[in-house]
């Protein structure tokens, strides 16, 4: 019969041009960083993916492929040959979860229904050693309950432990031995062994599979619940950015197309309507109105936008349309930094869990040689007990302080601190903020609000044109020293005309530095600004504890500015129970000595050092690691990025230079000090959760395993340790929600 379609020439193929098609999916089963790691690796292994990455805290995934050579059922097919779930993002992810729960219930119903039957018919053959309570059972009888029971138990086996098995099955093709490799092994063989002594006669023990299906689905739907709990924060900032934006065909004509947000470019020109989220940062073009930006900034009243304002995706435009021009889109966004850095954390361990889990495979093919071994020699003691206890030794280890619920402790962790305005870039900081010894902070903008205002300017350039300089000079600079000078500038000083600097250059610590005309000009702290002349440095009298600002040239100083600042409200109050904490407190500042002085009492620290350069700063830090401290830096101008990145842990405010935030480990968004308190809790509580985990794993094992091997355990003794081992792992986890929570800026 002849082909009646025309076959496709290799060359025809080659010749076809790319056609493109991108998807959003929905991901389910994934459980942890080497789930996602393999579906990515397997996926972008397919012909014609062109790209293909996971969002870990959504699961979700978004891939892009050639329509010519692939098709989307095959890359959903392949997702779920992985033994995953997947769906395209058009689909609810709610109906999605909706469809897992209620197989995950069904799952368990079921297992818990057989296991209430199985033990009924098991009940009788319990009782044949105590002839006091009439323990007697025929022969007949006895075959009937294990036909019963073996019945019974295959609805059991066949689907409510698929889960174990697939994953188990995953887990070999990819040569790893996981937690569920033993956990499989120990129900097929619990089962196939009592069918073989149903007709063969001997001891069966559905029971005990089925009761330890039953316990292992309980333990893992409450640690599935656990986990959607406190990815809640995560959900909410990856849901942040819109699907759709609105961009204009050729603005200024007002001719708008609807485009999905991948498709934005940098210089876009988009329209935002009242009560949208911004779809990328850019610039305000037309329009009045006011911006959500509480959880990009930590500031938390509506911040004004109009013609020249800065906006950031994410944000919501609360009142106003508003036109934009996009300046970064996509993954350049700030908000997708923040994600970024979140999915991150949320993949990381600290080093005492990287320790654990590095032998935790070593562990389990250690259990299944001594299993092995001891069913050896126990088959030369007594043949009849060695299948059952080489089963009772794969069962009772137990690896669920590593496989289930010391990840649930870090979830636990960082989606609590995120949901207070905490957000952790690394997760190790855990660890590290546990074992801290001493914790520093900046001043500027750390211990005080960092809205500097200027109070008073004193000019004393008989020449003039310098408030034109300053003016200049303090727009090239994003310190709040420079921010307040400049809007103090614009609001009370007389238009001068435009000065072009040129040789611009900020110096961390010290201020701004430019030419104009020949001239060398310096706009920054006393020390660094006179440092351009040679004339002496006098003060005056009445800008005493105040910060100051000085523009100098080669003629000397020019403009002073005395600035004042805002402590924090929550400043002592959070230091003071840091000290409760048996913490130490240090206050490194390049202000003058009056004014760090000043609010070194204000905040009762002790241990205040003034006139420090970034340098400084480092060698106080470096000195502190030196003689074994461990220490927290907590800081927010640029001339903090060399020290945050020596800290053990570096925390920036998230109102704070891009750099510092850049840096750190952990960004307080909620710019309270009282959360970093909290977070100082919540971290010392997960560390020592985790301990206590890791330690419950080893005494448990070290009790169960030669108990086991001594034949002393009967395999429905080792299901049952091993399911309420797992029980209680994950439920000491759930210890970490009874911490009192001071929820600020995220609800579920």
């Amino acid at each position: 019969m002849a082909n009646s379609g025309k076959a496709v020439a290799p060359q025809d193929i080659a010749d076809q041009q790319p056609q493109l098609v991108s998807e959003k999916l929905n991901l389910s089963g994934m459980r942890c960083a080497a789930c996602v790691q393999l579906i990515e690796f397997r996926i972008r292994q397919l012909s014609g993916v062109a790209s293909f990455k996971i969002n870990p805290a959504s699961h979700r995934a978004d891939i892009s492929w050639d329509s010519n050579l692939l098709t989307l059922k095959r890359i959903l097919a392949a997702i779920s040959d992985l033994g995953y779930g997947a769906l395209p993002a058009s689909q609810s992810p709610d109906e999605l979860e909706q469809k897992e729960n209620k197989r995950a219930l069904w799952r368990l119903f079921i297992a818990g229904f057989a296991m209430m039957q199985v033990m009924m018919y098991a009940f009788p053959a319990y009782m044949v050693p105590v002839p006091q309570v009439d323990g007697d059972l025929t022969p007949d009888v006895d075959k009937l309950l294990k036909l019963a029971s073996m019945i019974i138990a295959v609805p059991v086996i066949g689907f409510s432990a698929l889960p174990f098995f697939s994953s188990a099955w995953r887990d070999l093709k990819n040569r790893h031995i996981g937690m569920d490799v033993p956990v499989s092994l120990g129900i097929l063989l619990t089962f196939f062994a009592s069918i073989w002594a149903t007709f063969h006669g001997g001891a069966v023990y559905f029971d005990s599979a089925i009761m330890f299906v039953f316990l292992l689905l309980g333990a893992r739907l409450i640690e599935s619940k656990v986990q959607k709990r406190t990815t809640a924060a995560l959900r909410i900032l990856t849901q942040l950015s819109p699907a759709m934006a609105q961009r204009f065909l050729a603005y200024p004509q007002q001719a708008l197309e609807t485009v999905d947000v991948s498709a934005l470019q940098a210089g876009d020109y988009l329209m935002v309507a009242a009560g949208e989220h911004i779809p990328a940062d850019g610039v305000v073009i037309a329009g009045d109105s006011s911006c959500d930006e509480a959880l990009m900034t930590g500031e938390s009243l509506p911040v004004t936008k109009t013609k020249g304002s800065h906006v950031l995706a994410g944000s919501v435009n609360i009142h106003g349309a508003l036109v934009m021009q996009a300046k970064e889109v996509g993954g350049a966004t700030q908000l997708s930094a923040l994600i970024g850095m979140m999915e991150s954390a949320s993949l990381e361990k600290p080093p005492l869990v990287l320790l654990a889990d590095k032998h935790a495979s070593r562990f389990l093919i250690i259990i299944l040689l001594l299993a092995f071994v001891s069913g050896i020699v126990w088959w030369q003691i007594d043949a009849g007990r060695a299948l059952w206890i080489a089963i009772s030794i794969i069962v009772v280890t137990c690896p669920c302080a590593l496989s289930l619920a010391t990840p649930g402790v870090m979830s636990a962790a960082i989606g609590i601190l995120a949901k207070n305005g905490v957000l952790m870039a690394k997760s190790k900081a855990i660890q590290a903020m546990a074992n801290a010894t001493h914790i520093v902070f900046d001043k500027t903008g750390t211990l005080t609000m960092g809205k500097l205002q200027v109070m008073e300017m004193l000019n004393t350039d008989e020449e003039g044109g310098s408030v034109a300089i300053a003016m200049a000079l303090s727009c090239q600079s994003a310190h709040p020293v420079a921010r307040a000078i400049a809007d103090y500038l614009a609001q009370n000083a007389v238009p001068q005309d435009i000065v072009d600097l040129v040789n611009v250059r900020e110096v961390p610590g010290g201020g701004i530095e430019a030419e104009f005309e020949d001239e060398v000009y310096r706009l920054g702290s006393v020390e660094f600004a006179s440092g351009v002349h040679a004339h002496d440095i006098c003060v005056p009298e009445r800008f005493t504890g105040r910060t100051l600002s000085v523009l100098a040239s080669r003629r000397g100083n020019l403009i002073w500015f005395a600035l004042d600042d805002i402590l924090r409200e929550d400043a002592a109050e959070a230091i003071r129970n840091l000290k409760g904490k048996g913490k130490k407190i240090m206050l490194l500042s390049g202000d003058r000595k009056d004014v760090v002085n000043k609010i070194a009492k204000q905040c009762d620290i002790q241990d205040a050092y003034s006139g420090l350069s970034p340098s400084g700063k480092y060698e106080i830090v470096q000195k502190l690691q030196t003689n074994g401290a461990t220490v927290v830096m907590v800081g927010d101008g640029m001339n903090d990025g060399p020290v945050l990145a020596l800290a053990d842990v570096s925390v920036a405010m998230g109102q704070g230079a891009p750099i510092s935030q850049s840096r750190s480990d952990v960004l307080l968004m909620s710019n309270r000090l009282l959360d970093l308190d909290f977070g100082m809790t919540v971290a010392a509580k997960s560390y020592r959760l985790i301990r206590e985990n890791l330690a419950w794993a080893v005494f448990y094992n070290l009790l169960a395993i030669p108990a086991a091997m001594c034949g002393w355990l009967e395999p429905w003794h080792a299901a049952l340790g091993m399911s309420l081992s797992s029980l209680i792992v994950v439920l000491n986890a759930l210890r970490l929600y009874l911490l009192p929570q001071p929820v600020y800026l995220m609800q579920d």
